[in-house]
């Protein structure tokens, strides 16, 4: 059994993942360090651009099963065969707006991953890569064991996937300006 643990940064992609692997016993493969130890990681701008290709190659020599994959390049690095379930971990973009202040993340650099959760672009790139295999939790505003226990409901087969729209949201509280206009 393979688990991938993905979203946007700030979403508690490595909390979550910490946990279940304490309790599952399952070795974490992080995605970003293996990049980050691979030299795939180029400096552009304030991001860093990774040779997806080239991660994708690395990560198929590797042994996946019985761990826990995360990180946000989870859709674009890993074929849906290889995996059992791919839980994406969705937050608010105002809680998000929140983490990237305290994490230092400039003004764009955080508007840029709050439309990217708002957008639901690795939501739709997981759906497209994984199909049937994803389930989308919501985690605002939930103390983590809840968060840990849908996780281990979908582990176990059970996907209550939660329909997550921000756009909507956003648009409601008129914000589009917010999160879109530099």
């Amino acid at each position: 059994m393979s688990i991938v643990i993905t979203g946007n940064p700030g979403v508690g992609k490595h909390t979550i993942a910490k946990e279940i692997s304490q309790k599952m016993q399952l070795e974490i493969i992080d995605i970003n360090q293996i990049a980050k130890d691979s030299g795939l990681f180029e400096e552009n701008d304030e991001s860093n651009d990774v040779d997806a290709k080239k991660l994708k190659e690395i990560l198929d020599k590797k042994n996946l099963n019985k761990c826990i994959i995360v990180g946000h390049l989870a859709p674009y690095v890993l074929d849906k065969n290889r995996v059992s379930v791919v839980i994406i971990l969705r937050r608010s973009p105002y809680d998000l707006i929140k983490v990237y202040k305290e994490r230092g993340y400039s003004n764009k650099k955080s508007n840029e991953n709050a439309s990217s959760e708002i957008l639901g672009i690795i939501t739709y790139d997981a759906k497209n890569q994984f199909k049937d295999k994803v389930v989308q939790i919501n985690v605002s505003q939930k103390e983590i064991q809840d968060v840990l226990n849908k996780v281990e409901s979908a582990v176990s087969g059970k996907k209550d996937s939660e329909e997550v729209d921000w756009l909507d949201l956003v648009t409601k509280n008129n914000d589009l300006k917010k999160f879109f206009v530099d």
